[in-house]
């Protein structure tokens, strides 16, 4: 089976700055495919539009680091993100629209990163199985 992560871009702590010395940072979704004891075959990482440029570079720095994880990004749009209502409905449509293939793959939801609002709105739904993860 293979492993699958779905978590929130970390606007404060997976961002390392630009340049090489961003690799000897702690960046905790960077950090996740570099566990020798899990193995990670995707990663869905759900990020802010105004986010894009960070998404970017922290796909490309977890290619880098781990080839054989696909890095899928994926765009949430809402004002505040502190506003429970507005979040949990982009994440809730985010559960609905994703194609979840549980005979094949592990879900595993990372809830290190995001703001407060966004982690129990993940917990949430993970709780209620809108996303069958651990």
């Amino acid at each position: 089976m293979n492993n699958v992560v779905i978590g929130i871009l970390g606007t404060r702590l997976d961002h390392g700055g630009l340049g090489k010395g961003r690799f000897g940072r702690w960046r905790p979704t960077v950090s996740i495919p570099m566990q020798s004891d899990f193995s990670v075959s995707k990663i869905e990482l759900i990020h802010h539009k105004e986010e894009k440029a960070l998404a970017e570079l922290t796909a490309q720095d977890i290619r880098e680091l781990s080839p054989n994880t696909q890095v899928n990004l994926h765009c949430v749009s809402y004002e505040n993100p502190w506003d429970f209502e507005t979040v949990y409905g982009q994440l809730h449509a985010f559960a609905d629209n994703y194609q979840f293939n549980q005979e094949n793959e592990n879900y595993y939801v990372h809830i290190t990163t995001g703001t407060h609002v966004a982690q129990i709105c993940l917990f949430l739904l993970t709780e209620a199985r809108f996303i069958p993860a651990k």
